[in-house]
């Protein structure tokens, strides 16, 4: 038995995470695919296989309305930080405030981050340099990837020069070889609460809402908090 899942990367430490308790107790295997939430809406409205969808709160609000979703199985998973990443045993550089992250990006070699016209981060990414003024100035040193994990990844790949990334947190503390170097300026600020909702053409609709009820219960807020999710209030 199967429970297809599409999601957005930031979940996908968490959904790994829990893969072993839920087929352990359903005997449910879980079939996921994970990238930019754009990518993922794109692929449930094309028709592909999906018990459940974990996206951003918005477009799982904007997929329930639209029918795709079933408004009466939804839930959230908490929030999520947008930040800046460098590679392990590096030095960390100052990204305090909006000069600080000038100077820091200005200094890189190459800059790593997901799809600017699909992922959540890489959308918000792409404005935040423009709004530095330096996004034609970085082009050449812009590398961007289809989604935040595999984005991070190639930063911990990375050999030589500076180089800095930028994704949602949860990207960043599930990847070996690249560390948290602080969260965007406060004036660039990204905080995305992320969703699970049923899929209206679930195959298997009892086994997704006892997996969504998984992700968003209380016994695993520990593994959503330690993945760099925020509970409370959304």
């Amino acid at each position: 038995m199967q429970l297809h899942i599409l999601s957005g990367g930031a979940a996908q430490s968490v959904v790994n995470g829990l893969a072993g308790e839920f087929r352990a107790a359903t005997g449910y295997e879980l079939t996921c695919s994970f990238s930019a939430v754009g990518a993922m809406k794109a692929r449930l409205l094309a028709g592909a296989p999906a018990d459940l969808v974990i996206l951003t709160k918005a477009v799982v609000a904007e997929l329930a309305a639209g029918g795709q979703v079933r408004a009466d199985g939804c839930a959230d998973l908490g929030r999520v930080r947008t930040g800046v990443a460098v590679r392990a045993g590096e030095a960390v550089p100052d990204i305090a405030s909006s000069a600080a992250l000038r100077s820091a990006l200005l200094a890189a070699d190459g800059i790593y981050f997901p799809d600017p016209q699909k992922a959540t981060a890489g959308i918000h990414f792409a404005g935040v340099l423009d709004q530095l003024g330096i996004r034609d100035e970085l082009a050449p040193r812009l590398k961007t990837f289809p989604n935040g994990n595999t984005a991070m990844g190639e930063l911990a790949r990375a050999q030589g020069g500076r180089q800095i990334g930028c994704t949602q947190v949860t990207e960043i503390k599930s990847t070996p070889g690249v560390v948290l170097a602080g969260l965007l300026p406060q004036e660039f600020e990204l905080a995305t609460v992320y969703t699970a909702g049923l899929c209206a053409g679930a195959a298997s609709p009892e086994a997704a809402r006892r997996f969504i009820a998984l992700l968003a219960g209380e016994s695993s807020s520990a593994l959503r908090v330690k993945a760099g999710f925020e509970l409370g209030e959304m």
